[in-house]
């Protein structure tokens, strides 16, 4: 049950056009509104509006071609690649409306990959949900695509809906026919799977049955297409010995072999990517799938060279207790005033990156595919930090802007260990060319300036942890009006 949704329109800029700073209003002025046509699928009836509407269209924006003044002046980092591909990939981003998913989608188009987004702009409903909004005002998926079609002359192409509906999914992937699946199109928070039963079965629902649905299509209809999964550093937990990059050598009772790394999840969410992998490795094995999975650590950070062209480009920065994580967090903190808050002990250590290296990994897998039957594992992350490390280095670059900022102790609201040995091994990604944006000084006054900018918008009320790994039940949480 899906319908097909085609718009065009046509966008010109103006000489008066102004890169990121520019107000959003004024974008917004200059941005057509869509003109819809609706026809029938050749698959099934149309959807009413409102009935399954989150997983029953698919939505392709086009624009004509941007103005002489523009098209003679094009911004930074928007002109072709020396290693762009001569042949272009069409990859397909699942999740390109999200964090990574938006920096990624812009980041491939911009390097001259033909892409497509695939979203059922289910995290934008969550926030509503929660009462909860981004730092930086984000504009719709339409009108971000609108915004880069104008300044590179690029087209992303745009299908809505849910890829727990198998139907859809099919749809799209004969559509499009991806050579790549980007894959983010995950409920990504740890905290908000462990919020109420509800929502710890959607958790596991959304993101096990729809890898395992994007495993099907990739069987069914393109069997060469290369899968790039994003995992999380929080499938191997924090053993006492040092993690590898997906496998293991063990040597028992005089036996070796080489075995994937155990696994130590600690909510619920961190459950569901065990399963993916476990899934994803085995449909390798037996349908001779090819996948790479990245096992990201914490990413920070809200600007790449695509999402800097113009405000209506920008990506969200989440700073609350359910998606915002910890530097961001932190910076959001010092820059309205607030103590830092650690989580218990402050010894929890846990790898990092920069969301600019989050788009120059994935370009770097799918430019250097996996074989047929290949489950590859990078750990994708640059640094290690421990909370409180990070708490001093944010306290340090506050001082330099001559603010002022305490750091205070909460009850860790997560069940972990707070100190321990933590050393994970991230060569593959360094070897196949990753130039890491490390933490530095100046990017951390970027990344405070950034929040200062927006402190107007911070809810102070979103700042403390109100998710209790211990206390989830039954009983659905709700949001208080304020």
């Amino acid at each position: 049950m899906a319908h097909f949704l085609s718009t065009s329109c046509s966008v010109k800029i103006s000489s008066s056009y102004k890169p990121y700073g520019q107000p959003l209003n004024q974008v917004r002025t200059a941005l057509p509104t869509f003109t819809i046509e609706t026809s029938k699928s050749r698959y099934k009836r149309l959807v009413s509006q409102g009935h399954r509407a989150g997983r029953s269209c698919v939505v392709r924006a086009t624009a004509a071609p941007v103005s002489q003044e523009v098209s003679a002046q094009p911004r930074s980092g928007s002109n072709q690649s020396p290693n762009e591909p001569s042949k272009s990939q069409r990859v397909m981003v699942i999740g390109g409306d999200g964090y990574c998913g938006w920096a990624t989608a812009l980041h491939l188009s911009n390097k001259g990959y033909e892409v497509a987004i695939v979203d059922n702009l289910v995290r934008r409903l969550f926030d509503h949900q929660l009462g909860l909004d981004s730092l930086t005002p984000i504009s719709s998926i339409h009108n971000r695509l609108l915004c880069w079609k104008a300044i590179t002359g690029k087209t992303i192409e745009l299908y809505i809906g849910d890829i727990c509906d198998f139907e859809f999914l099919s749809e799209t992937f004969n559509s499009f026919e991806p050579d790549a699946v980007v894959h983010f199109g995950e409920q990504r928070s740890a905290p908000y799977s462990m919020i109420d039963r509800s929502r710890a079965v959607f958790t596991q629902k959304n993101n096990v049955i729809g890898t395992l649905n994007v495993l099907f299509a990739i069987k069914e209809f393109r069997e060469q297409c290369h899968l790039v999964k994003l995992g999380t550093m929080g499938e191997y937990g924090t053993p006492n010995i040092d993690i590898e990059e997906g496998y293991i050598t063990i040597t028992h009772n005089g036996r070796t072999d080489t075995l994937p790394y155990p696994k130590q999840a600690s909510s619920f969410y961190h459950l569901s990517k065990v399963h993916d992998s476990n899934n994803i490795a085995f449909t390798c094995k037996a349908w001779g799938i090819r996948a790479t999975d990245l096992n990201q650590g914490v990413v920070y950070g809200v600007r790449t060279d695509e999402t800097s062209m113009h405000e209506e480009l920008c990506n969200r920065f989440d700073y609350d207790g359910v998606f915002g994580t910890a530097l961001n967090r932190f910076c959001v903190q010092a820059a309205v005033g607030h103590p830092l808050t650690v989580y218990g002990k402050g010894g929890q250590t846990r790898g990092y990156l920069d969301i600019r290296d989050t788009v120059q990994c994935v370009e770097l897998a799918i430019a250097n595919p996996a074989e047929p039957g290949e489950f590859r594992v990078f750990n994708q992350f640059t640094e290690q930090f421990s909370v409180n490390e990070l708490a001093a280095l944010v306290t340090k670059a506050v001082e330099k802007l001559g603010l002022d900022v305490q750091t205070i102790t909460v009850p860790n609201p997560r069940v972990e260990a707070e100190e321990h040995y933590y050393n994970a091994k991230h060569t593959k990604l360094i070897e196949l060319g990753l130039k890491p944006h490390l933490l530095s000084d100046s990017l951390l006054d970027s990344l405070l300036n950034f929040a200062i900018k927006f402190k107007d918008r911070v809810d102070r009320k979103q700042i403390m942890p109100t998710v209790s790994w211990r206390k989830i039940g039954v009983k659905p949480q709700t949001m208080p009006a304020n």
